[in-house]
């Protein structure tokens, strides 16, 4: 049994304009994840985020939704590891992955950003890369479109109907790696 609890963290941007976007799945698995717990967000003041509290059998689960953009999540990420006094290898960061291939899911402890600017925040915040991610393939742009439009862009149609499943498969993916 692990006393420590497990912060899960959903990478995002803030607000409507950004909900369905590529950028915002680390967010959409997080809210699918607080849904099989019944846990509900609220905001926690002193880190700027949404969170919710959850138990999976003797685990303390911490769910998090940052409310700052996505290049300055490390802030809040930290913050939420001191207050709840969590080390980095109990921390998952859910994002959206370029590098892999759209619906593609991977979980590993450490490794490089890949240009993404949300996990190179969480890294330089907590001063290691020796933290989990849950790495979730949004695909390469098409074309030479620039790769900071495309994860701003929504979703097309047809992925956005893959969208429920795919988080679905991450929460999935989470549950069996918790503990």
């Amino acid at each position: 049994m692990n006393t420590t609890p497990l912060l899960i963290v959903g990478l995002g941007n803030p607000g409507p304009k950004y909900e369905n976007t590529r950028h915002n799945i680390g967010f959409r698995v997080l809210e699918e994840l607080a849904g099989e717990y019944s846990a509900r967000f609220s905001v926690h003041k002193k880190s700027n985020t949404e969170v919710a509290e959850a138990r999976e059998g003797n685990s303390k689960l911490i769910l998090a939704k940052p409310r700052s953009f996505m290049n300055l999540s490390g802030g809040p990420v930290k913050s939420l590891a001191q207050y709840f006094d969590v080390p980095p290898a109990r921390i998952v960061v859910v994002h959206d992955e370029l590098e892999l291939d759209f619906a593609a899911l991977r979980l590993r402890l450490g490794g490089g950003d890949h240009g993404h600017n949300g996990l190179r925040s969480c890294t330089s915040s907590l001063g290691t890369k020796e933290y989990q991610r849950l790495s979730i393939g949004i695909g390469r742009p098409p074309g030479r479109m620039d790769p900071a439009a495309f994860v701003l862009k929504p979703w097309s149609k047809r992925e956005s109907a893959e969208i429920p499943i795919i988080c679905a498969d991450a929460v999935d993916l989470l549950r069996e790696n918790l503990g």
